[in-house]
């Protein structure tokens, strides 16, 4: 990412900053740094009397393609943003006025080394069926007769995306420095987390990763898959697919028992490629969701998906489990053994910001349950409590509440609990069956084995180090340091003690040996000194507290 400039920057940091007054965030803007001059070029119009977090949203959907693609991001930060704002943020549009072919055209000359594209396709739509803040898709026809969607990035994307992410991680630095009570939630590192989710995105090469890799693991490519990519038509900057021919989620056509049995299909897969697969789309919201003709469900957009290790699966499950079962002690057990404390976490507020969370959001009792929104509401209070999970563990909390709202809408009475139950009976005959007995039997005998192996020569290299007088121990005391100058402080002030009252005998036997009616001077002399270095032992103990 390339560094903040004034110079270079000076006319969009201008437009951000108009933009951000407008929407009523002044009060921000004066207490960050910014170049002479600034604000008092900007003169906006009054901002609506609209909550601030949803004109914060506002301001970023006006911003354009970054910070739009930078909330969407940031609201998969959970644990480190409040739960209003991260709400606020999964509203954001991803549509925008598409780009006129004649703009667009250079990026398919570029991707296809100026070939013609009547050489590449048989037939090219013109007109994009859709447009979104990096890209926009046109369909079109291969000579072999095969329908395909040609995704295309935005034109000169790449410079207005690094100009922006430079100025928003000025932005970022300013507040985290000049305003404390924003200080805790590390704006620079979050931004810089985002702005390599940006920068990824850019990258076309790892969403056609993606589908590969989810068709090529997929265990119901009967119920539900990803679009087939054209490997050798794509490439950074231009994705071809198969076209999905198909209807929204929210037809509101559908048959009910179909769409029932569509919502179930959708919770599962996305629980079996989290809990199961430790790879899962990580933002299946309705517009992602596509009904195939042939009844099938077909995830879209696969540029962003989230990874988990074996052990975070496992730790997720039974997350999941101890919040069914209204469990607080042990969510919190397992979050502060999974997370990585940024500080000391005070477990008891902890626990009981846990139970409030479930109360409202997973409440059996009263048939409230929400999944998705408890553990984004779970993930913030580990992060304000300060445990700091995974980034992973984020995009599957949005996750779970994007395929929740879905299945929502095909069937109003979905039970989440119920559609997961399947996949966490898989999960722990992973754990706990006899392959799982037999695979950790195996990887404890590798090590033991290993370790044993070993172990003779390691006996041998001590011996012969204890032959040649080698072999040093070292001992190290912790904590003794304050009773070691204790020692020292009280050696030395017995010490000015003895050496005081020498002064005072001796001067006392100069004085007696005078004849009467004379004066010593070194008699008086001494006594000075005696006097001088007793008050400065007593103000030493007097300091210290020692009375």
């Amino acid at each position: 990412m390339i560094a903040f400039n004034i110079l270079a920057h000076a006319v969009r940091a201008k437009e951000i900053t108009g933009v951000v007054a407008r929407y009523g965030f002044t009060d921000l803007l004066d207490q960050i740094e910014l170049p002479a001059g600034f604000l008092q070029r900007i003169l906006p119009r009054p901002a609506e009397r609209l909550p601030p977090w949803v004109r914060l949203r506002m301001a970023l959907e006006e911003l354009g393609p970054t910070f739009i693609k930078a909330g969407q991001l940031l609201s998969m930060r959970p644990d480190a943003l409040p739960s209003g704002l991260i709400l606020e943020l999964r509203k954001l549009r991803n549509t925008v006025p598409p780009v006129p072919f004649a703009e667009i055209r250079p990026i398919l000359d570029a991707a296809f080394d100026n070939r013609p594209l009547s050489e590449i396709f048989a037939d090219f739509d013109e007109t994009p069926v859709a447009a979104a803040s990096l890209a926009q898709v046109h369909f079109a026809r291969l000579h072999e007769g095969r329908e395909v969607a040609v995704k295309i990035q935005r034109p000169g994307l790449q410079r207005i995306v690094e100009n922006d992410l430079a100025i928003l991680a000025f932005l970022a630095g300013q507040i985290h420095n000049r305003i404390s009570a924003l200080a805790p939630y590390n704006l620079p590192s979050i931004v810089a987390e985002v702005s390599a989710g940006v920068l990824r995105e850019l990258d076309f090469t790892h969403e056609a990763r993606n589908q590969r890799y989810f068709n090529a693991t997929n265990p119901q490519p009967d119920k539900v898959f990803a679009p087939e990519v054209v490997e050798s038509l794509s490439s950074a900057c231009v994705l071809v697919m198969e076209r999905i021919i198909g209807r929204p989620v929210d037809d509101p056509g559908l048959d009910p028992a179909a769409a029932r049995a569509l919502a179930t299909t959708g919770a599962t897969s996305l629980f079996h490629q989290v809990l199961v697969a430790g790879f899962f789309h990580a933002d299946p919201h309705s517009g992602n969701v596509l009904i195939a003709a042939d009844g099938r469900l077909c995830f879209l957009d696969w540029g962003l998906a989230g990874h988990l290790t074996r052990r975070l699966r496992h730790a997720l499950a039974d997350l999941f489990l101890a919040a069914v079962d209204q469990d607080p002690e042990r969510i919190v057990q397992i979050a502060a053994d999974l997370g990585s404390p940024a500080g000391r976490a005070d477990l008891r507020a902890m626990e009981r910001d846990v139970t409030l969370a479930l109360r409202e959001d997973f409440n059996r009792a009263i048939g409230h349950v929400q999944m998705g929104r408890a553990m984004l509401k779970l993930l913030f209070i580990f992060g304000r409590n300060g445990i700091n999970v995974t980034s992973d563990y984020s995009l599957m909390a949005k996750a779970v509440l994007s395929i929740e709202e879905v299945a929502a809408t095909l069937d109003p009475d979905f039970d989440l609990k119920r559609a997961a139950k399947p996949v966490l009976i898989a999960l722990q005959r992973e754990r706990t069956g006899p392959r799982a007995v037999l695979r950790d039997t195996r990887s404890m005998l590798r090590s033991t084995l290993g370790s044993l192996r070993d172990l003779p020569g390691e006996m041998h290299r001590i011996i012969r180090r204890i032959e040649h007088d080698e072999l040093t121990i070292k001992f190290q005391h912790q904590g003794l340091d304050d009773l070691d100058d204790a020692l020292i402080t009280s050696a030395n002030r017995i010490a000015l003690g003895f050496i005081s009252g020498a002064l005072i005998v001796g001067s006392s036997l100069i004085i007696a040996a005078k004849s009467p009616g004379s004066t010593s001077h070194l008699g008086t002399l001494g006594f000075v000194f005696a006097a001088l270095i007793a008050a400065y032992v007593a103000y030493g103990i007097y300091k210290e507290g020692r009375h």
